[in-house]
């Protein structure tokens, strides 16, 4: 697939990274739990529906719920406010808002049991769980829209650094408060970001692969982190990230596809740095197997800013269930 590219002044990030995450969510739920193996034997190639959760074609899950739950959150609010989120991931665990069909599914243990205890105490600052297995990716998939509203506030000199951190870790906290998981969290960040910058400098346009981008990001984003030992100790998890020239040549043995959070962030990464085109990245990342609709969306959110959303393959977004409304809301300026 060529790539297009547009001037910096007519990028939609919202479209490109809101959009990459549901596509990428739609287009492993049917083989979600499969394993490699079993996918194998009958790779996916294009978007189908049916499979693990007999959905239709073009259904995404819990991941681009919640994706979606945190983007209306920040529209409507202008900002980030965690008790909002936190009050819509209730009314989709609950009541079926922000699905494709009105009833959620597919619902992560960490994320549940988060919610169950915000449902107790009404409290954003210990609902999420902080044991070592509590770093399960359920923040990690829905991170996007708390990392574009920060890139925006950072590239117009209203947060620092530390800001943007902060609040993805508060976001991320609401349902997984380990710093592992967080960490994952700031590490997609400087990863968006560094793609971001990138598209906006003219680096793309003059060659810079997404490999170089990506590597850029989890430079400052390690540089970040060894600022303070809690943070460091978690970022000795996510080592095998540090040089992506390396990492890409790992065969496909050694990249695990599961629904911890290290192993979803580092599958998602391979695929990218693997691939040169949004199709192949997205179809290599469900090929994995195993939690399929979650390595697909954070695999595609990337991929959706890198490659831009008119390089996303129609025949998948035209049965993307609920697209006009996704586009409405991405097509939305926050104030």
């Amino acid at each position: 697939m060529k790539k297009e590219n547009r001037k910096p002044e007519n990028i939609n990030i919202w479209k490109d990274g809101i959009i990459g995450v549901l596509i990428g969510d739609a287009l492993g739920c049917p083989v979600q739990f499969r394993s490699r193996k079993e996918i194998a034997a009958r790779p996916v190639t294009t978007m189908i529906g049916h499979g693990t959760y007999d959905m239709p074609v073009g259904t995404w899950t819990d991941d681009g719920s919640m994706t979606m739950a945190t983007f209306a959150s920040i529209l409507d609010n202008n900002g980030i406010n965690a008790a909002d989120v936190m009050d819509r991931f209730v009314l989709w665990l609950t009541k079926g808002e922000y699905t494709p069909f009105g009833e959620a599914f597919d619902n992560g243990r960490g994320t549940t049991e988060a919610i169950f205890r915000y449902l107790k105490d009404r409290d954003i600052e210990t609902c999420g769980g902080r044991e070592v297995y509590d770093n399960g990716n359920g923040s990690l998939m829905r991170i996007m829209p708390v990392c574009l509203y920060c890139y925006e506030q950072q590239k117009a000199g209203r947060m620092t650094d530390e800001e943007a951190i902060s609040a993805i870790h508060q976001i991320s906290g609401l349902t997984h408060n380990h710093m592992r998981a967080k960490a994952a969290c700031g590490l997609y960040y400087f990863m968006v970001r560094a793609i971001l910058r990138g598209k906006q400098a003219g680096d793309i346009a003059d060659g810079k692969s997404l490999t170089e981008l990506l590597q850029k990001g989890i430079d400052e984003g390690f540089a970040f982190y060894k600022q303070e030992r809690q943070s460091e100790i978690a970022l000795s998890h996510y080592g095998r990230l540090r040089d992506l020239h390396d990492f890409r040549n790992q065969p496909s043995s050694a990249i695990r596809s599961s629904g911890y959070v290290v192993d979803t962030i580092e599958a998602a990464v391979w695929c990218l740095t693997g691939t040169d085109s949004f199709r192949d990245a997205l179809l290599t990342a469900v090929n994995l197997g195993d939690d399929t609709d979650t390595v697909g969306a954070v695999c595609g959110g990337l991929a959706g800013l890198f490659y831009g959303y008119e390089n996303i393959p129609e025949e998948w977004l035209a049965v993307l269930r609920k697209r006009d409304w996704i586009e409405s809301l991405c097509a939305k300026e926050l104030g």
